[in-house]
């Protein structure tokens, strides 16, 4: 029987042996190695450097654009300096572009000659164009898809302002995505609706907060045959016209210019980081590359690409190779189509097994939390781990949904796949989201640590787990 001493000492040699061996060697998801990579990863400045690169550098993204091209060459030369085995997966993709954009008030009860009002506003995502000199047309204000039908009688030829505010209240109190979908649900659809009941043009007022006069773009669900022009207008212009309604009739004049041309070439940029034995089974980890055209896109989603970069910068610092390989992907017309998700999952349909599980982030570089996970209840148990390696950075939280929702792994999800994301504070995430404003400045480079932190964690961990996670109910 072996001494204290003796079992001291062999445990000694045991831990200095796998030291030496390097921390590849080392048991996959033990607490020290979690904890390695958790520190790596608040230790290092890496994404942010990327996430500059890609905002400063190629700066807007919109799908079909020559900045989009920029940066899948960009995510794609930093991803093999790594070692990372790089694929460029071909999308198709819708090719959009804004064109001159203005408007203004010229009539309205008690206006004072020659005086018109101004409103800023801003193109939305397929919008058609009015003739180039502009229209004018009556404004009827709507506030609900209910109004908007027993008003249907006034809107052929008139302008259609859907006026609903963004209920900034929620969102302060960790609700921002309901928020969120509410508003947008009312910016995908309502230009559709007004169309169909032959309107001339729509205008939204902006689903977002901070109110400082500032639009939010975004992407609608008009098609080919009723492309009327449609625009976001900021809140300060939606309630001027609402109130000059009140007063009496009242007409605008509108000029929206942009044009859709055929759909372009472009690319998913997909990352490997090779796994040991279980090298054909994968983990995805996520965001998407393209933005919207009026900013840098840095928290959308530049912050999800930097953290899923960053997932291999951490591994690949440490010398860390999982079981099953790690595949970052850079999806690729997330803002107006989807897609390059759709593109992944065709391709992959028939590989759907080997896919252990997808992470996606979108919800911007706020302060993440934890993670939220569509896996059985009967999962749960064994994150535990994985929590107590998050806890020291606040980053324990781990919330179980049917669904985790990511766009571009919806496919993927839908079908079964186990899906993540962070759990991020996005209070503040609409105030920026769609907008001019939405630049490197507004990120904080140590709460992007802990985004890369969550991500690098997560994905290392669940391309060690020994637990079968298996197959989430399939969803319509």
């Amino acid at each position: 029987m072996k001494s204290v001493f003796q079992k001291s000492l062999s445990l000694t040699v045991l831990a200095s042996s796998l030291l030496s061996l390097g921390a590849s060697a080392a048991p996959a998801n033990d607490p020290a190695t979690l904890g390695q990579i958790r520190d790596s990863a608040m230790n290092s400045d890496w994404a942010y450097e990327r996430l500059a690169d890609l905002t400063d550098l190629v700066g807007p993204r919109l799908s079909g654009s020559v900045g989009a091209q920029a940066a899948v060459e960009q995510v794609a030369a930093a991803m093999r300096k790594l070692g990372a085995k790089v694929t460029l997966q071909p999308v198709k993709v819708p090719h959009w572009v804004r064109g001159e954009e203005r408007a203004e008030v010229v009539e309205y009860a008690g206006r004072p000659n020659g005086v018109t009002q101004k409103v800023v506003l801003t193109a939305l995502g397929g919008s058609g164009a009015t003739p180039a000199a502009g229209l004018t047309a009556p404004v009827i204000v709507v506030r609900s898809f209910e109004e908007l039908k027993a008003k249907g009688a006034q809107v052929k030829g008139s302008i259609v302002l859907f006026d609903v505010a963004f209920d900034q209240e929620m969102a302060d109190r960790g609700q921002a995505g309901p928020a969120y979908g509410a508003g947008s649900r009312i910016r995908t659809q309502g230009p559709r609706l007004a169309a169909e009941l032959g309107a001339a043009a729509a205008l939204v007022r902006s689903v977002g907060g901070a109110n400082y006069r500032i639009a939010h773009t975004g992407a609608t669900g008009l098609v080919d045959g009723a492309r009327i022009p449609a625009a976001a207008v900021t809140a300060e212009d939606a309630m001027l016209m609402s109130r000059l309604s009140a007063r009496g009739p009242l007409k605008l004049h509108l000029t929206l210019t942009p044009q859709t041309l055929p759909d372009a070439d472009s690319f998913n940029v997909i990352a490997d980081w090779p796994g040991t034995d279980k090298a054909d089974e994968v983990v995805i980890v996520s965001g998407h590359l393209d933005s919207w055209d009026l900013a840098t896109g840095a928290h959308d989603d530049g912050t999800g690409v930097a953290g899923a970069m960053g997932v291999i910068e951490t591994l690949k610092k440490l010398d860390l190779h999982p079981r099953r390989t790690i595949r970052v992907i850079a999806w690729m017309n997330e803002e107006n189509g989807t897609r390059g998700g759709k593109a992944y999952f065709e391709a992959n349909k028939d590989k759907l097994d080997k896919h252990f599980a997808a992470i996606e982030s979108d919800e911007g570089g706020g302060r993440p939390f934890g993670f939220i996970a569509s896996v059985t209840p009967q999962m749960v148990k064994y994150f535990a781990p994985l929590k107590t390696a998050l806890d020291p950075i606040g980053a324990g939280v781990f919330q179980r949904h049917d669904q985790a929702a990511g766009a571009d792994i919806g496919p993927l999800e839908r079908a079964g796949v186990p899906s993540f994301q962070p759990l991020v504070d996005a209070s503040f995430y609409f105030s920026y989201h769609h907008t001019p404003a939405d630049t490197l400045d507004k990120v904080s480079p140590l709460e992007l640590k802990r985004h890369v932190a969550v991500m690098t964690s997560l994905s290392w961990f669940l391309a060690n787990m020994d637990e079968n996670i298996g197959r989430v109910a399939k969803t319509d």
